[in-house]
């Protein structure tokens, strides 16, 4: 049914509540020689698509970073200057996470071929203790996503604005964080501790490697990164545990960063070590896709982030970014499932798309706040009159979910049929809007691009739609609806 979901489905994974979910794959073992960067955001919020335009900006312009005193570890706003020129991207945002201002991102695709993904990582009790109260207005994880989608123009140049920006103003932490950047030739998983110390440090992924991270994770690191192109960290990274004496610089023993830094007391000591291989499968997933036995196919990564093994009601969409040195900037995709992958199919949308279908956009479902107000705003009320993707695939996943053994497998087989043309149109589509871009008429194959993905976002829903109206019925006949 799906080839690679065999990878996963042995495994017996018992998932916290909330764990986003991350997956690289370099170019040399993927059948396209395109690098793979795909996963989800988990947050039980709305969550709705959005291409944001690349602006100019006035001298002088700040933007405001940080977390209010309502988050789990309290902070306040701050201020850092504004580039000239911010990138084009798309992007999934979402409304909801304690005391971080919405919209919130977890990254996405931007015009220069980078791709990012925000998860979750672990901090060490000792550094979530010393964590300053409230904290003094750094970015957040948020801001940071949004920032490397404004401005890095390569995976590397993302860890250096990462990296830079937490060195001069510090970093508004929740407990630990991290991310993984990724461009045509490479990956960069960046972590970033609690503790106020601006403590950071990143690992470069190669054209042979795959990473899952959940959580974000480094293990081995070397005493003199300076030194070595394949790492980067803060320039106390090791300084800073020999002095609190989590780490002896003669013991022989390799620093590795999981150990020293990210061992967490709520999920088993050290973290790292319990929770990629125990508990969410992470080492299994790395190895499974490490020994297909032929190269990583796009069908693979889709299905490696749609398993129930792994995804769930809060993962709010999926995505999966292609990045090569294609034709043309503009034709760069991302794959995106408007919410929980396990019944939303996943639809390509291309750096030069220009807008949206207003279906696929902001709508007060599930977004913060929305329950106060007894009216919709006049200004919203045209895109509230249309049907909202999150919640149409949120109805087929509760009656999907209800008889599961009976309605998972034509869900599935429905979503890979429909993946599976999408797929085999795109060297066509590609063509087609090269040709335009070449005869010098970018616009008319920037409206081709728009409408292609529009179109078929929109005849995703009605598949979603025809689904749950036939899984109802049958519901409603052979088992009843529960109440």
């Amino acid at each position: 049914m799906i080839r690679a979901i065999a990878i996963v489905l042995c495994l017996s994974i018992s998932t916290p509540a909330f764990a986003s979910y991350c997956v690289y794959v370099g170019k040399n073992l993927t059948a396209n020689g395109k690098v793979f960067l795909a996963g989800y955001g988990d947050e039980p919020s709305s969550h709705w698509l959005e291409i944001i335009a690349g602006r100019d900006h006035a001298p002088g312009t700040m933007i405001r970073v940080g977390i209010t005193g309502a988050a789990s570890m309290p902070g306040v706003f701050g201020e850092l200057p504004q580039v000239a020129r911010t990138a084009k991207y798309i992007t999934m945002n979402y409304s909801e996470y304690s005391g971080f201002p919405a919209p919130l991102t977890n990254g996405g695709l931007n015009e220069w071929g980078v791709a990012a993904r925000d998860v979750w990582s672990t901090s060490r009790r000792e550094l979530r203790d010393m964590t300053p109260n409230p904290q003094g207005g750094g970015p957040n994880y948020s801001d940071l996503a949004r920032i490397v989608m404004e401005r890095a123009h390569s995976a590397r140049h993302a860890v250096g604005i990462v990296g830079d920006l937490i060195d001069r103003y510090g970093f508004s932490t929740y407990g630990g964080n991290s991310h993984l950047f990724a461009d045509a030739d490479e990956g960069w998983v960046f972590i970033n501790f609690a503790g106020g110390q601006g403590l950071w440090a990143a690992e470069r992924l190669g054209p042979d490697e795959v990473r899952v991270s959940r959580p974000g994770y480094i293990d081995d690191f070397p005493l003199d990164f300076d030194n070595d192109p394949d790492y980067m960290a803060s320039d106390n990274f090791i300084s800073f545990a020999v002095e609190q004496g989590w780490y002896s610089a003669d013991s022989g023993v390799p620093f590795n960063v999981s150990e020293v830094y990210g061992q967490d007391e709520r999920f088993g000591e050290p973290t790292l070590q319990l929770i990629p291989k125990n508990h969410l499968g992470v080492h299994y997933i790395e190895d499974g896709l490490r020994n297909l036995g032929r190269k990583v196919t796009l069908e693979d990564m889709i299905a490696v982030v749609r398993t129930g093994n792994v995804t769930h009601d809060s993962a709010g969409y999926g995505q999966v970014a292609e990045l090569g040195h294609g034709p043309h900037p503009e034709l760069a995709i991302l794959w995106v499932a408007a919410t929980t992958p396990e019944t939303a199919p996943f639809i390509p949308f291309r750096i030069g798309v220009t807008d949206v279908p207003p279906e696929l956009g902001y709508h007060r479902y599930l977004s913060s706040g929305q329950a106060r107000d007894a009216y919709i705003d006049e200004e919203i009320r045209g895109s509230e009159s249309t049907r909202f993707a999150l919640r149409t695939y949120k109805r087929l996943r509760y009656l999907m979910e209800e008889h599961e053994e009976k309605f998972l497998p034509e869900v599935a087989e429905a979503l890979v049929a429909l993946e599976g043309r999408l797929i085999a149109e795109q060297s066509s589509v590609e063509r087609t809007a090269l040709k335009l871009f070449e005869a010098g008429e970018p616009d008319l194959a920037r409206q081709y691009l728009t409408y292609y993905a529009s179109t078929e976002a929109l005849n995703g829903m009605r598949l979603g739609d025809a689904l749950a109206a036939s899984i109802e019925a049958r519901t409603r006949a052979i088992y009843g609806i529960r109440q």
